[in-house]
């Protein structure tokens, strides 16, 4: 019992031997003191109101230490061992209003409860209007999906790298945390394109239409550099001639399997490919590095999804193999049955696939 409770006579008796209901009617009335003008209270007086409250507090019913709890929450001047007491208490009905916006509670109380309590506490945090490094560090280790979410989703919590690194991990499995995570305005370009090289392409084309302009520019730059870094040692085609050539021939109304095949039989690589990119709907630089793989297979599923002829398809392989190489007439008869073979509807959902990884 403190010094504060025998200051008020019965007091003491009543937080000893008083019922719940008797002991919760004295906190309210209490209380309801302190609400009349708590701006002008002085800092003696609301440390008496402390010293009264908590030891009363405990002993009120469940509803009414939520409703308490819930209009402490909103003072800035609250008391301040009262507020910590109401944030510690298992029932989150009753902590969570102090936890999701009381100020008096400092960074130190927070992230003791956040290491001590259930995933109810720690959801209630995620709302508060700022959450420091040092806070947000224990929701990430501690945090269940929701709670992660709710966290990345705060424009006042702030990241430390380590904990931007972990969101970024978990978030490879998680859909709605990377658009959370895209989002934030203090995401760096570098976590930007660790975040983007997880994640699946439909998730990268949603992240594209919640973002700001800003950040899809960012986006399409990050995604660029990757695309850059994935692609095979060695000088890079220039396509830029090529794809002029085809641009004409489109606008002409001649761009079409003849003019593929012409430029497939005289080993002009970069037109071949840029028509191939033009009449099946895939970016150039994915399908050059498709087709600049260690097999031919795409050119046979390309071609099935274009119905091309297999001529056309035959003079693409050898252009493949390149004019230094010829491939054994057993090697192009086993790629004409594999052509033949191949399913049209397999042929379009890969190349469906291909169209997709363009798309941001």
């Amino acid at each position: 019992m403190t010094v504060a409770t025998s200051l008020i006579p019965g007091l003491d008796d009543i937080v000893k031997r008083g019922d719940p209901r008797r002991r919760g009617e004295i906190a309210r009335a209490i209380a309801e003191l302190f609400f009349q003008d708590p701006a002008r209270l002085r800092p003696e007086l609301i440390d008496l109101f402390d010293d009264l409250l908590i030891d009363l507090v405990p002993h009120a019913e469940l509803m009414s230490r939520v409703d308490l709890a819930e209009r402490f929450s909103r003072l800035n001047n609250a008391p301040r061992h009262l507020v910590n007491q109401f944030a510690r208490e298992n029932e989150i009905m009753v902590a969570g209003p102090v936890l999701r916006r009381s100020p008096v509670l400092d960074d130190a109380a927070l992230v003791e409860i956040a290491r001590l309590k259930g995933q109810g506490h720690l959801l209630a945090m995620t709302e508060r209007p700022a959450l420091s490094a040092v806070i947000t560090d224990v929701l990430v280790e501690r945090g269940d999906r929701d709670v992660v979410r709710r966290a990345a989703g705060n424009a006042g919590a702030v990241f430390s790298p380590g904990s931007y690194s972990e969101l970024i991990k978990r978030a490879a499995q998680d859909g709605v945390l990377t658009l959370k995570i895209g989002q934030r305005t203090d995401l760096s370009g570098d976590h930007l394109k660790e975040l983007l090289n997880g994640t699946l392409d439909v998730i990268r084309r949603r992240l594209s239409l919640v973002v700001n302009p800003v950040r899809q520019v960012e986006i399409k730059r990050a995604m660029a550099s990757i695309e850059e870094a994935t692609l095979p040692p060695g000088p890079r085609r220039d396509f830029s001639a090529a794809q002029r050539t085809v641009l004409t021939l489109h606008r002409d109304g001649h761009l079409g399997e003849s003019a593929l095949l012409g430029f497939a039989k005289a080993h002009k690589y970069e037109e071949s490919i840029a028509s191939l990119s033009a009449m099946a709907g895939i970016r150039l630089s994915i399908l050059d590095r498709l087709v600049s793989g260690d097999r031919y297979d795409p050119i046979l599923i390309v071609g099935r999804m274009l119905n091309l002829g297999w001529p056309t398809v035959r003079s693409l392989i050898l252009l493949w193999y390149g004019p230094h190489r010829m491939p054994a007439d057993a090697d192009i008869e086993s790629a004409r049955m594999n052509f033949t073979r191949l399913m049209p509807s397999t042929a379009e959902r890969v190349v469906k696939f291909w169209r997709n990884r363009q798309t941001i």
